[in-house]
């Protein structure tokens, strides 16, 4: 099972490398406004592989989301907050891939690919405090990056 951040949610480096290195079987998008616009949904289930099983779900049931899939799922988020608001919820997540976070104002750019706001911050914290680790990388290939704690 393997969780990730990424506020573009479906796309090229999810289909091309993080599915192929996870191994997943299902593709769960957890994200409350996605999950009530069909149309979208659509539209992004065009570009995932026929043998992936797509779900879009609200955060409140993304645990029994995954305890209907097994362990061969790939979880996105589109924001810190839904990351938390999943820890909070009861759903383990180990790890905690920081795939991309664009940068904006009053944001910290804490890697080329991830900016953080304030808010973002504390949410991570949170999760850290519940034994959460970051895992900042864009795709698998990339070297595993240090610890940045320090920047939360």
């Amino acid at each position: 099972m393997w969780f990730r951040v990424d506020n573009r949610l479906v796309h090229g480096q999810v289909i091309e490398s993080w599915l192929p290195y996870t191994g997943a079987r299902h593709l769960i998008v957890a994200n409350d406004d996605l999950a009530a616009d069909i149309l979208r949904q659509q539209i992004i289930s065009l570009a995932v592989p026929q043998r992936i099983q797509m779900h879009f779900v609200r955060l409140a049931v993304l645990r029994e989301t995954l305890r209907k899939c097994g362990e061969h799922c790939l979880v996105l988020f589109a924001t810190c907050q839904d990351a938390r608001r999943a820890c909070e919820g009861g759903v383990p997540i180990p790890v905690l891939n920081m795939g991309n976070l664009h940068y904006g104002p009053d944001k910290l750019q804490v890697l080329p690919h991830v900016a953080l706001s304030e808010q973002d911050r504390e949410d991570l914290r949170n999760m850290r405090l519940k034994m959460v680790q970051f895992d900042f990388r864009c795709v698998p290939g990339e070297k595993l990056r240090g610890a940045y704690e320090h920047l939360l």
